[in-house]
């Protein structure tokens, strides 16, 4: 509330000041209504005198948080009233021709010492920051939660000299990658857990002196290596073996808190350039790491490592990525992603069995959820046990909407899984026929059973994302080098790390010609992600009995039970259990039918092409899971019905129009629409679950099929129908979801 009043004082002042310049010139001490240019003596001698660099993490040499150093001691500015013009400025100084954007809450991590500026406004053609209006330096009332990044434009201003450089070997100072070096040979095993930290230097890798390394020190590498905990070592172990090793130091201390998220944003104290070899009384810091349960090669272990079951990652392409979604009592929910930052990011990696965060997503990146959104504002200091455990506010609908989402991208152990597995032949690295390797053969696999699940393996195995088809015929691809099939019978449940983790053949066998039916997939970074409106659902039902006279069309669509071909037509009736459906279209690709234009199907008796054979299931279930009526509808015609605030329609079926879902639309079938109903003509009076499940055979890739069943309970009186408890298959604890499912069963035992 103080910001905020401070910000609109400023804005007044601002304002005033375009009319009455004199009013911004004044000799009292700068507060956030008194904004003028930074006095730091002459314009020439502050500008040589300003050093600006960029730090923190993840960083790139065009992207980073923003360093200022000023009277010998680096800081940061913070983000309050930062703009795209002080990025501008900011950028020029570091060498680049103009910014792309710039970061706030502390994107890049948190910086240390001063805040030097707050409340910066450049108008975006100064030279230098110090030349733009704030509150003069190291007044600021910020923390470093809220310090100002930048991401410049990749294009370097032609003979443009770096004056940022402290000393002649800043360059020597830069910590990019990290690994473990394996001491004893078996332990080359991936991932490797434990060993001898080393930094990529120059063309080669150089040791860290142990001399003051914690435990904390320890972590911090864990976690930048996709480990969720870190163990004690045995120097002496170690110590007699490196004694006789040639070991080059390029870091001779390195001062960490714990919570950060890679070596680089620890205090490190580097070498002299020819004092490398010096580590008096030390030797290489060694670390060791525990693995999070799905990296855990030893199965007692495994059974002793777990992770949090109040958090999980929904929508991303990759393992250790995804939308964060938190359960509250029985439901989960999303988190809002005001102040979303990597160390809250981490302590959600850290949880469910990954590293530290590589980054905190933001805009919902990976995808819009759809229930409650707990959590605002998330504070976590880097060393929580769980998400939970951080100060976060709570909020109400005006605070945040789904499109403020919340995701990570964790840190992950290299396992090499990548190597084992190639696609050749396709037009781009993103398609082509699949060649795996087992032993030291590198073969085809046969594509009999080839299905949507096996071919999201392959992608997200080759880090390309989702898979967009499973090709089951490869003759039009390259074939000039096609190798013999080494795998058959290929069966994934689809959340597989790799290929070979799947059902397959113990010996190969295939019917079918090598080089045409091999498997093969087309990969693509982003997905659709269907679902039901079960609220919308569980608003509209009712039961209708309609006359056999009006069931003609639906008959040859197959949209009735068994019983209706014995039926006396026209005569009788069919009673329908009828609601609406709408389903949303909340990933980050347009859904479109499998099958081009020229395969669709002309109805002539509805009057409308079918673009894919069953788009939705509706089964009505006993007590013990069995279907006591069923129905299927074809997908009559898939199109934008209606669409959120500023998304446009793209999709119609009139006149033989493209067909799909666009992204933040909706495809609404009416109750009163032929076959939007369940057949339960011969269904007894009882309580029964009802199911009703998108895009079953998965014949169209999604970023996520758990949310594709919605699921009610069912009281049925012989006359009327209700329903209750409606939700998303993923919606509810595990607790919760048995307990709706014993629903059924108690109540026929209590009646009976």
């Amino acid at each position: 509330m103080e910001k905020s009043r401070h910000k609109q004082q400023l804005a007044v002042i601002l304002l005033l000041g375009l009319w009455f310049p004199c009013c911004l010139t004044q000799t009292t001490p700068p507060t956030r209504a008194n904004l003028a240019p930074t006095p730091s003596g002459t314009p020439k001698a502050q500008t040589a005198q300003l050093k600006v660099r960029l730090a923190g993490y993840p960083r790139k040499h065009n992207e980073g948080r923003i360093e200022l150093f000023y009277k010998g001691e680096w800081g940061t500015i913070c983000d309050d009233d930062f703009s795209i013009s002080n990025a501008n400025v900011l950028c020029r100084q570091l060498g680049f021709v103009s910014a792309t954007g710039w970061t706030h809450s502390s994107k890049y991590g948190n910086g240390q010492g001063k805040i030097w500026l707050d409340n910066v406004i450049c108008n975006g053609g100064e030279k230098s920051i110090e030349f733009c209006k704030s509150r003069g330096w190291g007044n600021s009332d910020c923390t470093h939660d809220e310090d100002a990044g930048v991401v410049c434009k990749d294009e370097r201003i032609p003979g443009f000299v770096d004056s940022n450089i402290i000393d002649a070997q800043v360059d020597e100072k830069k910590v990019e990658e990290v690994r473990l070096r394996p001491v004893v040979a078996t332990a080359k095993k991936l991932p490797i857990t434990e060993g001898v930290v080393e930094v990529k230097h120059k063309d080669g890798w150089a040791q860290i002196c142990d001399l003051g390394w914690t435990i904390k020190n320890t972590r911090v590498v864990c976690g930048m290596l996709g480990f969720p905990h870190e163990k004690k070592v045995n120097k002496n172990f170690y110590k007699l073996y490196l004694e006789r090793q040639k070991n080059s130091y390029l870091i001779q201390s390195v001062a960490c808190t714990g919570t950060e998220v890679h070596l680089a944003a620890c205090q490190l104290e580097f070498n002299k350039p020819n004092a490398t070899s010096s580590c008096a009384g030390g030797m290489p810091a060694v670390v060791s790491c525990m693995p999070g349960p799905l990296f855990v090669q030893n199965r007692s272990l495994k059974k002793k490592v777990k992770t949090s079951s109040n958090v999980r990652l929904k929508g991303g392409a990759r393992l250790g990525e995804g939308r964060v979604e938190v359960l509250k009592g029985s439901e989960w929910g999303t988190v809002c992603d005001d102040r979303w930052n990597l160390q809250s990011a981490s302590v959600v990696c850290r949880e469910l069995g990954f590293g530290s965060a590589k980054e905190a997503l933001t805009g919902a990146r990976m995808g819009q959820g759809i229930g409650p959104i707990y959590m605002n504002e998330v504070k976590c200091f880097g060393n929580e046990k769980s998400i939970w455990n951080c100060p976060f506010k709570n909020i109400t609908s005006e605070d945040c909407q789904h499109m403020e989402d919340a995701a990570v991208r964790c840190n992950i152990p290299y396992m090499g899984l990548e190597n084992s597995i190639r696609i050749v032949g396709g037009r781009s690295s993103y398609e082509g026929r699949v060649e795996v390797q087992v032993g030291s053969k590198w073969g085809t696999v046969c594509s009999t059973g080839w299905t949507t699940k096996e071919a999201m393996v392959v992608c997200r195995q080759l880090g390309l994302g989702y898979s967009m088809h499973a090709i089951t015929e490869t003759w039009y691809w390259d074939s000039s080098n096609v190798t013999g099939m080494v795998m058959s019978g290929v069966k994934c449940i689809g959340n597989e790390m790799a290929l070979s983790q799947c059902q397959h053949h113990k010996t190969v066998s295939c019917q079918k010609a090598a080089a045409k039916f091999a498997a093969g997939v087309i990969c693509s970074e982003t997905a659709s992600d269907l679902v039901l409106n079960a609220s919308l659902v569980q608003q509209t039902v009712y039961v209708e009995d309609r006359p056999l006279h009006m069931l003609y069309c639906a008959a040859e669509e197959d949209c009735l039970s068994k019983s209706a071909a014995k039926a006396n037509w026209p005569y009788g009736h069919r009673r329908l259990l009828r609601f609406s459906s709408q389903i949303h279209n909340i990933g980050r690709a347009d859904f479109k039918p499998k099958a081009g234009r020229h395969s669709w199907v002309w109805h002539a008796c509805h009057g409308h092409y079918h673009s894919m054979d069953i788009f939705t299931h509706y089964d009505l279930l006993n007590a013990n899971g069995s279907k006591v009526a069923e129905g299927h509808k074809a997908s009559f015609c898939l199109e934008d019905t209606d669409c959120h605030e500023g998304v446009s329609k793209r999709y119609e079926c009139a006149n033989f129009g493209d067909q799909g879902i666009t992204v933040g639309c909706w495809d609404l079938y009416r109750h009163d629409i032929d076959c939007q109903w369940l057949d339960i003509t011969d269904v007894k009076p009882g309580n029964y679950i009802m199911q009703v499940v998108i895009n079953p055979n998965y014949e169209v890739a999604e970023s996520d099929f758990t949310n594709n069943a919605m699921k009610c309970n069912c009281k049925y009186d012989g006359h009327r129908i209700w329903l209750h408890n409606c939700h998303l298959g993923d919606a509810f604890s595990e607790e919760a979801e048995r307990r709706f499912e014993k629903y059924p069963g108690q109540i026929n035992n209590r009646i009976s």
